[in-house]
Order: C-alpha cells, then structure tokens, then sequence
C-alpha cells in the first residue's frame, strides 16, 4: 500500500528566521510530490503536535516527517505509534545554530537535508516485531554470593519468578564468612553484624527456587527463551529463563606469589580473608597488628588494577582489633587510601579510634623472636620508618574476577575461515572457559573479557551489560568494588534484566537501540556462505547450519547492523534501515558542478556519539564548514563500502567516518565497530588509488560527545587538505 505522507516543518527556534521556509516546502511539494506539507511556529507544542494528529485522522496520514530539532530531542513528543513512519529532520543543531543565517550554502544545507528525511521514508517501511515462541519472563542469578542474592531477591519483588544457582553447600559467598561487615547505611562509622543470614532468609520467603551445590552445565537460547541445564547432585534440572544476572564473585589473589611480603615465610604474615577467620574463630588477641595494602594491586607483575575494597576491610579488620584491645596499636601502610562515596565517615571513624595511616612503600619484613618488623619508605616523611614488634601483618591481597579463572578461549574465527576470508579481522575479546555459564555460542562458551579478565561491557555507558544480549555481570565480577556497591550494583543488574525481559517480549531491542522494532533480514538466494556476518557480529546474534549459512536469532540482536556492513553480496536488511536506503540518501543529495566553487564532504556519523557531538557544536554556536552533509548511522560498524562508492560517484570531494574510540578502552556501544570501519576503509583505500582517487579523500576518525569543541577544526582542516587534492575528478561525469 502507497504511504501517504506529510511533512512539518518547524519555524521556532530561529528556523523561520535563518532559511527561506518557502523554499524548504517547494522541495517536498515540487520535487517529491508530498501531498501535505504545513509550517509551525512550534510543533513541539501542543497545537503542532495536535496539528500533526489531525492530518493523521483525517488524512490518513501514515508517514511524517518533521524538520526542526534533533531527532535527540522531543522524542516522546514526536511519538505517533508503532504503526506511523515518523522521520527527523535536523534544521536546527546541525544546520541554522552551526551556519551563517540567511547564506545560500546554509539554505543548500537545509534543503538537502530535507531531501535525505524524505527519500529515507520513502526507502522504509513499519517494522512487525520479533515474537519469541514459549518465552519466559524468569531471570536466573548465577552466584549466591551478596551480589547474587540482592539481585534474586530485587527481582523476586518486583514480581519475577527467579532461580538461583551457587555451586557452594551453603548461600552467602565471601561475605558470608565475614565476622563483621562494613557499614551499608548511614552514618556509616559502625562496625555491622553480617547481613547474609537474613538475606538469604528473606529470599527463601520470596519465593526464590534455589539450587545448592551446583552449576550451569549448558546456557543455550536467547533473551526469553535461555535454556538452562543445571548440575546437581541428584542428577540435572532444566530451566527456561527470560535474563540471565551473573553474579559469582571474585577470589582473593594468590598469596603465594606475595614471598617477598614475606607470606608463606612467616607463620604471621597473613590475608585478609584468613584474618577474618580469626575474628570468626574468636582467636583475634593482638598488641600490635600491621595492615599492608595494595599487597599485589597495582602492580604490573600481580593486578595491574585497584581492588578497590581492600582500603575499607583493612579499616573494619583494624577496628575488629579496636574492639578487643582498644590499647592495641594499629598500622595501615597504603599507597592510596580508596574510600569511596559515603565511606569517607568510616575512614574518619578509624583514625578517631587511633589506627595509624602510614603513606609509603614497605621494603622488607623480618622476623625476630616471634614478632614482625616493617621497613618502609615514608612517603609523607620523606624518611625510612622502621616498626617491630607486631603480633600480625595483614596482607591485603587484592581480588580475581571468577571469570578470569580458567582456560583461555580466543574469540576469533578458526584458521580455516580466517584463511578463506579476504576481509581483514578485528580485534577480539578473550574468552575465558571458566565454567560459569557454558554458552552454547560460536563465539565461546563464557562471556568475553576486558583484559583484566572481567567481563567486557561498555564501561561508561552500559556497566552492567556484556557482549551476551540478556546476560548481566554484577558485583565484584564484573568490576572491583566495595559492599555498597556491590549491593547497588546487583540492584542495576536485576534492573537491566527486567528490561531486557519487558523489551523482549514486546519484540524490542534493548540497549542502546531501546524501541527499536526492526531485526535483519535475509535474503538467502544470494548468499555465498562467506561467514562475515557470523564473525563480526559481536553480539553472537547470528549462527550457521550445518551448510554455513547464517541462522539469525533476533532477540539477541540489538540492531547495530554490523552484519549489514559486513556482508559484500548486500543481503542483509532491516525495515527501516539497508544499504539501499542509506545509497539513496547519498545520491539525493545536490552535488554542485566544479565551476561554482562548492565541494561537498560527506559525513557517516554515528549516532552513538558524533552525532550527539555535532550537535553539542550547534548547540553551543559554533560555527563549521558548510560543505558538510551529515548521514546517521546506526555504528559505524554497519558501514557498507558500496556508500563510499555511492559518495565518489556522485562527485563528493571527501568522505569523513565519524565513530567511536576503540581499543582497551572503547566507547563504541556495540564494542568494535568504529574499528571494524577502519579495517573496511582501509581495503577501499587501494581501490581508490587504483582508479585514480587520491585515498585521502576518505578518512576515518573518533570523536566523543565531549569533542564537540574540537569538531569545528576537525572539519575545516579536512576541507584544507580537500582544497589541495582538487575538485572529485568524477564530478566530470554527472
């Protein structure tokens, strides 16, 4: 059925001021025949809005584009329903608050703009979401430690039916076995009672179906359909889950490695978890105790990392001694004091009791006669402190991750496929077989890993989330952290769980692409079982038959289009976004002949972050090169190299890729696809020296949102260097 179309645009915000509007309407009435097209002094208000509902119920109006503000804001206002095509159209941030008012060049941009929303429309259609058959709406916790029974016990209140898997006999994890906790509510100075017992109680009242003594043999399915194959002593169990929290803890670093604090030589020098025993065992009798931090943190022959917690239990096990003795002398030698958030009152706390905090290096540990000796090198003094006599020295000896445990599994494409591949290949996550879910994945059996071995997730935007769409790490699994956290992390877990089953069901995609309707499809009679999209999509969200064909699972998908980009034969396509529609939008757009003087520089943004960026410029008036047009991309992953060729067609100048920072510390929010651009880029390159185009007419760089500033330069010195190459030879041949 033909869409019927009307187009709005907004005259607010100095838009009516800056273009000619009159000139904007006759691009959708003259040269795309839009049957309705209305101006409005504000749209995002109610009158526009009820304008633009009118023509919906009177005219049937299915598709509507609005040219005004960004499509970041006033989103919500903008919504018409899951069955309407609404398009943005930005003539604000990117055009009038960022370009001269009133100039040619900015009314050009405007109207190719404009032309790019309507063939965008025009190139999609209403997505039917994705229903999965016999879905669950359970969550399964792995881990029952303090992170994995808040995390039970948040999702079982808000009305989850949950199951709860820890492969010890008894619940409570580390913290279990602690004699005393650290303060998790205000005012935060006092010593707690452990809290795992009436945790674990109040989860056994709300219903949780627990398995002790057991493990995830096998993790097979998706978001609300995970098939869980669980290992008990009395044979297996099967459980169908919606959402997966990972949970399982950390263990202490090996302290043998720690000799040279003298642990494993004297009987007396001891770790933070084998102090607590004493203080559980009531054997805590001590004059003088020493507390030795970062005992294997922070440093790059051990943990190159912060182990984050290790600060605030030297203070509780400090003030354990304090309470049996409160003469007994107390040292703490740290290279940093971490005291996070609200643990600042319980650092307070232990120097008001008289622990003694000692900012320096300990260099040797010696033995006399039953008692301990420390030389180290005050930093704050700026002397060697010399100190004996000590009953303990308490090595504070850092966290693992139970996911760096185990066998390392590179996540990578086999010899053979890698040989039989011309595409060059990213770099890729380890996989870790550390037997805590036993994915039944291409890609590995357990979650990919930062390379600390903690499970990978996008740190600032996403912490909860890894590269397995359902499944969430919380607690000191995923990150080093103190009880606090821990506890509020496992709250954000449970969380993101919920949402992911609430999405899900309704066929969303979750995170980033939130609402979003729309999986890949594929048009199979023209695959050549290449496997690009099954190796680079890095969600695990496509497998292969037995042939090598690619077997979508879309709930797993979270829409980047990676497997768009990836694929040469082009089959692969969503509703409402393809290589077509994006080639189209390409081609739209006024190319002006050499002799007027106007090169054109397009940009593939993505909408993760440059897009954002850009419009932080606009929004912060300043002004760049008004050559630019900008196209959106999902990730730049989804870059398909046939729009370059589109670009240098047409007769473009330049083409600039604007993603993400990759590396060890990526930003990209689906892991590697502004890298996967570059490795795409850098095979084009050649084909453009081969015909003649200079291969600096194509660049890839990285922005944040927080390089707005930096945008203006970044776009004026690409157009320099454009300038020197000279006109797009191909623009001869429009």
């Amino acid at each position: 059925m033909e869409k019927k179309i009307a187009v709005y645009i907004c005259t607010g915000c100095g838009i009516g001021d800056a273009l000619d509007i009159d000139a904007l309407s006759k691009v959708a009435t003259g040269e795309f025949k839009v049957p309705i097209c209305k101006n409005d002094e504000q749209l995002c208000g109610s009158e526009g809005v009820n304008l633009i509902k009118q023509d919906i119920e009177s005219e049937s109006v299915d598709t509507v584009v609005i040219a005004g503000c960004s499509a970041r804001v006033n989103f919500d206002v903008f919504a018409f329903g899951s069955d309407k095509i609404v398009e943005r159209v930005n003539l604000r941030e990117q055009v009038i608050w960022c370009h001269t008012a009133g100039d040619e060049d900015t009314q050009m941009l405007a109207e190719d703009n404009l032309r790019m929303g309507l063939v965008k429309q025009k190139n999609m259609s209403v997505p039917e979401p994705y229903q999965v058959e016999n879905f669950s709406r359970g969550i399964l916790v792995v881990g029952g430690g303090l992170a994995g029974l808040t995390a039970a016990l948040e999702s079982a209140k808000a009305g989850y039916s949950v199951v709860l898997v820890e492969k010890e006999a008894e619940l409570g994890g580390y913290v279990g076995n602690m004699y005393k906790q650290v303060p998790l509510k205000p005012p935060f100075t006092d010593l707690e009672e452990n809290c795992i017992s009436a945790l674990v109680k109040a989860v056994e009242d709300a219903g949780v179906k627990i398995y002790k003594s057991a493990t995830v043999e096998n993790t097979a399915g998706a978001p609300g359909m995970f098939d869980a194959t669980i290992k008990t002593a009395d044979g297996t169990a099967e459980e169908r889950v919606g959402a997966i929290v990972l949970a399982t803890g950390a263990k202490s670093y090996e302290a043998d490695k720690l000799a040279h604090l003298g642990f494993g030589k004297f009987d007396n020098v001891i770790t933070q978890p084998m102090f607590e025993e004493l203080a559980v065992a009531g054997k805590l009798e001590a004059g003088k105790v020493a507390f030795i931090q970062c005992a294997g943190s922070r440093d790059t022959e051990h943990l190159p990392y912060c182990s984050a917690a290790c600060c605030i239990e030297s203070m509780k096990q400090a003030l354990y001694v304090k309470e049996k003795n409160p003469e007994a002398n107390i040292y703490v030698y740290y290279k940093d004091i971490r005291s996070n958030g609200q643990y600042e009152h319980f650092y307070m706390k232990a120097q008001q009791e008289g622990v003694i905090f000692i900012k320096g290096d300990v260099t040797a540990i010696t033995e006399e006669d039953g008692k301990l000796a420390i030389e180290a090198d005050d930093k704050t003094m700026g002397t060697t402190s010399l100190a004996d006599e000590f009953d303990y020295v308490v090595l504070a000896n850092g966290m693992v991750p139970t996911a760096a445990l185990g066998e390392l599994v590179e996540e990578a494409p086999a010899e053979d496929e890698a040989a039989a591949s011309d595409e060059p290949n990213a770099t890729t996550a380890p996989v870790i077989k550390s037997n805590l879910l036993n994915l039944a994945y291409r890609q590995g059996p357990e979650l990919p890993a930062l390379k600390y071995g903690f499970p990978d997730s996008h740190y600032i935007c996403f912490p909860y989330e890894t590269r397995r769409t359902g499944v969430y790490a919380a607690g000191v699994v995923r990150a080093p952290m103190d009880m606090l956290s821990a506890v509020e992390d496992a709250a954000g877990a449970a969380m993101k769980a919920i949402q992911c089953i609430e999405a899900t069901e309704k066929g969303e995609a979750v995170h980033p692409r939130s609402g979003d309707m729309s999986f890949p499809e594929f048009n199979m009679n023209r695959c050549t079982q290449c496997k690009r999209c099954t190796e680079e999509c890095p969600f695990g969200a496509i497998n292969e038959d037995e042939k090598a064909n690619p077997l979508p699972n879309p709930s797993r998908c979270r829409r980047c289009g990676t497997c768009m980009g990836a694929c040469p034969e082009r089959i692969i396509s969503f509703k409402n976004y393809s290589v077509p529609m994006i080639g189209n939008m390409v081609k739209t757009i006024e190319v002006p002949e050499e002799d007027e003087e106007k090169p054109r520089i397009l940009i593939f943004a993505c909408e993760n972050d440059a897009i954002p960026a850009l419009d932080m410029a606009g929004i912060n008036r300043l002004q760049y090169n008004s050559w630019v047009r900008i196209i959106p991309l999902r990730c730049l992953g989804s870059l398909n190299l046939v729009w370059i060729n589109d670009a240098m067609g047409r007769g473009f100048d330049g083409v600039l890729l604007m993603g993400c920072k990759h590396g060890d510390d990526y930003q990209c929010h689906f892991m590697k696809g502004s890298e996967l651009a570059e490795i795409r880029l850098s095979k084009i390159s050649e084909t453009l020296d081969r015909l003649g185009l200079e291969s600096d007419r194509v660049r890839a760089t990285t922005v944040n949102i927080t390089d707005y500033d930096k945008i203006p330069a970044m776009l004026d010195e690409f157009a320099e260097e454009l300038e020197e190459l000279g006109p797009n030879p191909m623009k001869d041949f429009q």
